[in-house]
């Protein structure tokens, strides 16, 4: 069994109790930032060094790039069913099983980082402009069971980014 470290590198995640701008605006920088630490952390990497993992039976960084594009596509459209239902259950989906669909073992990480970049942008952009009211919209996850709110989710996203960044620098020797 991994120890919590290896696993948790940054630790686990902690959703806020309630809401803080001063907190969400290092969301949404932190969110901004993603790109660019990813485009840092991965460039020149050989076809070898994209099959490292950071642990033993975990993904490698190639499928931690395209994970981290899956999960924060489903992300910016959870933020859209949010604040345009009225507390929806957000469709869940399963992250091994995409993982299995090929396009994360063979495509080049390129085009999962410009689809990150792109997809924080305009994620960024409609944090950006959210009122308080409507950071405290809510869906319900329906895996976990529990209702989150936007201001909850923005942290979440932020945490998974910098959760999967220490991933890979970790498989990298960083």
């Amino acid at each position: 069994m991994a120890n919590t470290s290896d696993r948790y590198p940054i630790g686990p995640f902690e959703p806020a109790k309630e809401f803080d701008p001063n907190q969400v605006a290092l969301h949404i920088h932190t969110l901004e930032r993603l790109p660019f630490k990813l485009q840092q952390a991965t460039k020149g990497l050989t076809t070898l060094d994209l099959s490292k993992t950071y642990r033993a039976g975990s993904w490698n960084v190639r499928q931690l790039i395209h994970h981290i594009a899956d999960s924060h596509m489903n992300g910016y459209i959870r933020t859209k069913w949010a604040l345009s239902e009225d507390n929806p259950t957000i469709k869940d989906y399963d992250e091994n099983g995409w993982m299995k669909l090929g396009d994360s073992d063979d495509l080049p990480i390129d085009v999962s980082l410009r689809l990150i970049e792109s997809l924080h942008d305009r994620w960024a952009y409609l944090f950006r402009n959210l009122d308080d009211t409507q950071w405290q919209r809510t869906f319900i996850h329906p895996e976990k069971g529990d209702t989150r709110t936007l201001y909850q989710h923005a942290g979440m996203y932020a945490w998974h980014g910098e959760h999967h960044l220490a991933h890979v620098r970790k498989a990298l020797g960083g």
